[in-house]
């Protein structure tokens, strides 16, 4: 009977474990690759379409991925049965896609990975002495394809696999795969690598690999998708899952600690509350003049597109100032006009005493101008001072150069921090290009908390989120614009410390 655990839950566990035992070790986790990294069906899908391609062809017009569902690689004749195409076609059909679906040419071009598969690999290549192996039946001879398409799919995940950590077959595919799977395991085994994990689809490898493992050290986790092999062939303590679920997998805990989390959106009296008890250092307010007074407000939409409501209540930005101060907090503010507001922020923050390690600075480059920033930094020297640039993304992609100069021009007037959206396309790229060129890099407007995961695999100086993760007990308001509100929830309240306020 199998284990009915969360696989990737249980993973962390078993990472965490194996850790505590043997901290001076070299711990490894190995997937297979066919079926367990990549899903296949893409493989299937490509080679057919090609097929109709090369000869011209209409039987796969119509195809659609879903129509491989449960189709293995290996039985594509079933599918060839189902969509009712004659024997005489079906066999030149299956020696086409026999013939060409391991060419160099197929591998880099019909291969997809599993949502979430990568980001795995990824969060273990990142922990300290900490491997990931591969373990595949493929054929010695396809070692080089089959490198150069993982590392092109991996490129975007900042994933890469190498050479000495890929275990292949020796002989054909006709061999027993079985026997292939525990060799690579002994093998990296006697290159010195503790094994924690094995991940695999097929139910007879995770038997024979279960068979040889006379310590039981090794967790065995079968990953659902489709297989040949009979179910219950797996061991009995395999734990199965289908969704490489990071936000089962990384805990809280164990964020890089190098990385800056920012809690956006500390507007109101809700999340104010909620950021002061977390663990959260930074905090991202939006400032505005008061439309009735002479003060500083807290609030993201300008009063020109969302009019003063009759009813509204606001944060005073004095108000943040002291609580933050207070429970030594830091605090990010974004400017949302330029010089009147700009002056009088500064005159605010300079009455409060804040500390320029607890400051940062946040504005467009067309409100703030260069003599606004200019004199933010001449104010707050050693303070963070930010503004975004997606506009130049295009540019980053297209014409790096040029874009490298525009960068370089905003550090003269004293910005030492880009912004990037999360919901710009290629943002692995530009993160990465940017980081490369020596600059600090924020990742804004991240949404979730898998969204959160995935930004803070890509390594960036600093992410600012809205911090709704219920499985985090962190419930994060956000506002904007678009009218795209969190619900405040207070289901579970956060066990912190208790802070004392003069919120309302």
């Amino acid at each position: 009977m199998l284990v009915k655990k969360n696989w990737m839950a249980e993973l962390e566990l078993q990472y965490e474990r194996t850790r505590k035992r043997y901290p001076n070790d070299n711990l490894m986790i190995v997937f297979d690759i066919d079926g367990t990294i990549l899903d296949m069906r893409y493989m299937v899908f490509y080679t057919l379409k090609a097929f109709d391609k090369s000869n011209h062809s209409k039987y796969f017009y119509d195809l659609k991925i879903s129509d491989i569902n449960g189709v293995h690689e290996n039985q594509v004749e079933s599918l060839l049965e189902k969509l009712n195409i004659d024997e005489d076609a079906r066999v030149c059909i299956l020696d086409w896609h026999n013939q060409h679906r391991w060419s160099p040419e197929y591998i880099l071009k019909s291969h997809q990975p599993f949502s979430g598969a990568l980001e795995v690999v990824r969060w273990f290549q990142l922990q300290p002495k900490t491997f990931v192996g591969l373990n595949t039946g493929r054929p010695e001879i396809l070692r080089n394809d089959t490198l150069k398409s993982l590392n092109k799919l991996g490129r975007e995940y900042k994933v890469e696999f190498t050479d000495e950590l890929l275990r292949m077959s020796i002989n054909s595919r006709e061999e027993d795969v079985g026997n292939i799977k525990t060799a690579g395991i002994k093998r990296f085994q006697e290159k010195g690598y503790r094994i924690f994990a094995f991940v695999d689809n097929e139910p007879d490898n995770l038997k024979a690999v279960s068979e040889m493992d006379s310590t039981g050290e090794v967790l065995l986790l079968h990953a659902d998708t489709i297989f040949e092999s009979k179910r219950t062939k797996l061991p009995r303590h395999t734990v199965k899952g289908k969704s490489y679920d990071i936000t089962e997998l990384i805990p809280e805990k164990a964020l890089p600690r190098h990385i800056q989390f920012v809690w956006h959106g500390i507007n109101d009296s809700h999340n104010l509350r909620q950021f002061l008890s977390s663990d959260i250092e930074w905090g991202e307010c939006d400032v505005r003049m008061d439309p009735i007074g002479n003060g500083l407000v807290l609030r993201h939409d300008s009063f020109v597109k969302t009019p003063l409501g009759v009813y509204e209540e606001w944060l005073d930005f004095t108000q943040l100032l002291a609580s933050s101060k207070q429970t030594s907090k830091s605090i990010k503010i974004d400017l949302k006009a330029g010089n009147p507001l700009i002056d009088k922020t500064l005159e605010f923050i300079k009455y409060s005493k804040f500390n320029d390690n607890n400051l940062w600075f946040n504005g467009n480059v067309e409100r703030l101008h260069e003599e606004g920033f200019r004199k933010i930094a001449n104010a707050h020297p050693k303070a963070i001072l930010q503004c975004p640039v997606d506009f130049l993304a295009p540019l980053i992609c297209a014409a790096p150069n040029k874009a490298k100069t525009i960068l370089d021009m905003f550090t003269e007037w004293g910005i030492n921090r880009f912004s990037v959206d999360w919901q710009v396309s290629n943002i692995s790229e530009l993160v990465d290009q940017i980081d490369n060129w020596g600059f600090e890099v924020n990742i804004y407007n991240v949404p979730d908390l898998e969204s959160f995961l995935k930004a803070t695999l890509l390594m960036p100086r600093s992410i600012t989120s809205d911090f709704n993760f219920p499985k985090w007990n962190y419930y994060g308001r956000g506002s904007g614009e678009d009218g795209n509100h969190y619900e405040y929830s207070a289901r579970k309240p956060r066990k912190k410390r208790r802070i004392k306020t003069n919120l309302p």
